[in-house]
């Protein structure tokens, strides 16, 4: 039983997960926020219907804006009976995630071990704002937001300088990535940084914890604070390795910032 529910229920399921947070800075207070990370198209139980399920449960949320935190591809095709399925194809269902402030993507450490061009083409193509170590501003009820993707620490990707480059001494802005240990050297600009990556290191066990945790500092998931900053790891959807979830399903994260 134990072995059905962590090969085949939990990792064939999905569900989305609210999360409330005090707001870091003014300008985010009152947003709901949606984080979608590891998606890991191609990997068992990752197919087109999948996709299209996590864009429909997203959508009928209502976020004010979604945060895609990297990892699209499967890191190898057909890895344990998973189809394949390109990465035009996986961004062509992602195409009609909807959000009133906006729909923006990082690249994972999958992403630019494969094709970081090709990944962050497809997804441009299909209406989905990548930010590789940029940032913009979008207004809101309580002002103008910044926005900032940063590249992917593990994959060294990352360029923290030219990211945050112009913006405005005392901004505080809302910061995304996707391995969580770049939070640890980010400067007060990022008030509140999402990230992903770890998948809730897959497995928990009773007594025992995370089995595996891919974080230097122990991010492993939910929410942590460092020097006056805030850090939020969604667990994601997908699988690497092994098809194996135990006690962390996929989730897609609903940030509600009050």
């Amino acid at each position: 039983m134990l072995a059905a529910d962590a090969f085949w229920l939990e990792p064939s399921s999905l569900r989305l997960v609210e999360y409330e947070l005090p707001a870091p800075t003014p300008v985010l207070r009152g947003l709901r926020i949606a984080v979608i990370s590891d998606l890991h198209g191609g990997s068992p139980y990752i197919g087109k219907d999948k996709i299209d399920a996590v864009v429909a449960m997203t959508n009928a949320a209502h976020p004010d804006l979604v945060l895609m935190a990297g990892d699209y591809v499967s890191g190898v095709p057909h890895i344990w009976g998973g189809p394949h399925i390109s990465i035009e194809v996986i961004a062509a269902h992602l195409k009609a995630m909807k959000a009133p402030l906006g729909v923006y993507a990082v690249l994972g450490n999958h992403d630019n071990w494969r094709n970081p061009h090709r990944v962050m083409v497809a997804l441009r193509q299909n209406g989905i704002q990548v930010l590789d170590n940029q940032h913009l501003a979008v207004p809101t009820p309580h002002g103008a937001l910044t926005i900032v993707g940063l590249g992917d620490q593990r994959s060294h990707a990352d360029n923290v300088v030219r990211a945050l480059a112009g913006i405005a001494p005392g901004t505080r802005a809302l910061c995304f990535t996707h391995a969580p240990d770049l939070f640890a050297q980010l400067p007060p600009t990022c008030a509140l940084t999402v990230a992903g990556h770890t998948h809730g290191g897959q497995v928990v066990l009773p007594l025992v914890g995370r089995l595996v945790v891919p974080s230097r500092f122990g991010y492993d998931a939910g929410v942590f604070h460092r020097d006056g900053k805030t850090l939020f790891v969604s667990t994601g959807i997908g699988t690497t390795t092994m098809p194996v979830r135990f006690g962390v399903p996929p989730e897609i994260s609903l940030l509600s910032l009050r």
